[in-house]
């Protein structure tokens, strides 16, 4: 296949630290490929607190998100809806549209389709919507449309499973070992990340778990770490497998 001449990625997931637990490291490698990467949250985590204010906590992760796209010379992109509320309506949908239209992405990654909380949900929901959207000229917004529709990724649940609890295979396994001290050094700089998850969900070692759920991907394809991802192949989305094409053999495909 032909490698689109535009070599953007666009991750698009609810929270920021949502790209790097979940797909960090296959941003690092585009990165690698001399790909421009952006990271943009649906919300600034304003929720994500037992001890700030949401305006404080809001300001806080959106440094963090800013510092931990650096790492791979990326950019963070915020589009102010707030955690709890993320919300498939018309607003949200224009704001996830124009910031496409804007970056003009060849490729958008996004959370996967079921997941442990709503937010996560909707945010791959809008996803789908503004990249199929992105050409359609009578939705309009401050920027102007352009075609065709970006290749659309879902990456892995958290913990690998969905709202029910059960494993979500993926279609492919991206080889991250190589850039796994890159993805962790990426998810150190949510360092408030830490104190919220031990405070609500009792979770320590956030960076363990990470490497733990890239683990357990590597040992699907007899690698040390890998990412999951399935590819959205809907009417009008792209059909080859660009990160494939892009990676080459650190993609492995699912046997049909």
């Amino acid at each position: 296949m032909n490698i689109p001449e535009r070599k953007v990625v666009l991750s698009l997931m609810a929270h920021p630290d949502d790209a790097e637990m979940l797909c960090a490291g296959t941003l690092a490698l585009l990165r690698k490929a001399k790909w421009e990467v952006h990271i943009a949250t649906l919300s600034p985590g304003d929720k994500g607190s037992a001890t700030h204010g949401a305006d404080e906590i809001a300001a806080i992760r959106r440094a963090e998100g800013a510092a931990a796209a650096e790492v791979i010379g990326g950019t963070y992109h915020c589009l102010e809806s707030r955690d709890l509320f993320i919300a498939y309506d018309q607003k949200t949908l224009e704001r996830a549209t124009a910031l496409i239209r804007r970056v003009h992405p060849s490729l958008v990654i996004t959370t996967s389709p079921s997941d442990y909380m709503v937010d996560h949900d909707v945010a791959s929901k809008l996803a789908q919507t503004a990249c199929f959207a992105c050409g359609i000229k009578n939705l309009e917004t401050e920027e102007p449309a352009f075609e065709p529709v970006p290749w659309l990724y879902y990456a892995d649940p958290v913990e690998l499973k969905d709202r029910f609890g059960a494993p979500v295979a993926p279609g492919m396994w991206v080889d991250i070992s190589s850039v796994i001290d890159t993805k962790e050094e990426m998810l150190v700089c949510h360092a408030s990340q830490r104190e919220w998850l031990m405070h609500h969900h009792g979770m320590d070692e956030y960076t363990v778990a990470m490497k733990t759920g890239s683990a357990t991907r590597g040992a699907e394809v007899g690698c040390a770490y890998a990412e999951g991802f399935r590819q959205h192949l809907g009417h009008a989305y792209p059909q080859e497998n660009l990160l494939k094409a892009v990676l080459g053999d650190l993609v492995t495909e699912r046997e049909a």
